[in-house]
């Protein structure tokens, strides 16, 4: 009997512990991102949100497409000259790294109108290319304050304009070219993720 009511308080200061370290790793992580509630209170975090949730929706529609439909371009319809799946996905990639590559003051690349000169080619090489630019984005999008926000910024993708001014360009680019894969994967008979998530039916 001893033996059971040791083992049990024991499994009781195990289990208050446990909680003890995950609510204080909770309680670090939303002082890292500056949030009151749900409201975020720092410049960098109120576009970071949305920034982060634009990303998530184009990711899922690039990973969506089967890879031997990478190369597809509509047809029916007026799609002249329009880029394939693969080239937009390469340009988004490319186009976030020039628009926080002109935030830090740095030269962006030459060419993301065709997606730039990464090598990436393969639904696996572009997935990747795409993930590293997020991550880039995110990183020099916390760098974004009060003080800085209005601070001028050069480069021909979307400058000049402020520091401010190129993270929202930023978000509203990839949503324009999520909105136009969305159609790309409808007329391969696939329903975005975001669309199967949320359920939303066909009236």
């Amino acid at each position: 009997m001893k033996t059971e009511l040791i083992l049990m308080l024991l499994i009781g200061v195990g289990i208050c512990t446990a909680q003890t370290k995950a609510n204080s790793v909770t309680k670090g992580k939303m002082a890292q991102r500056s949030f009151v509630g749900d409201v975020p209170t720092t410049v960098a975090d109120s576009v970071a949100e949305t920034l982060k949730f634009a990303e998530a929706n184009f990711l899922g529609v690039a990973e969506a497409m089967p890879e031997k439909k990478y190369d597809y371009v509509p047809t029916s319809g007026k799609f002249d000259d329009v880029r394939s799946f693969a080239e937009q996905v390469k340009h988004v990639a490319c186009a976030q790294f020039a628009f926080f590559n002109e935030f830090e003051g740095k030269k962006p690349p030459d060419d993301c109108e065709k997606g730039g000169h990464d090598p990436a080619k393969t639904k696996a090489e572009l997935i990747k290319y795409l993930k590293d630019s997020f991550d880039y984005s995110n990183r020099v999008l916390a760098m974004l304050t009060a003080n800085n926000a209005l601070d001028r910024v050069e480069g021909r993708y979307a400058g000049p304009n402020t520091k401010l001014g190129i993270s929202v360009v930023a978000v509203w680019h990839i949503t324009d070219h999520y909105g136009q894969l969305v159609e790309y994967l409808r007329l391969n008979g696939i329903v975005p993720p975001m669309t199967q998530k949320y359920g939303v039916k066909v009236r």
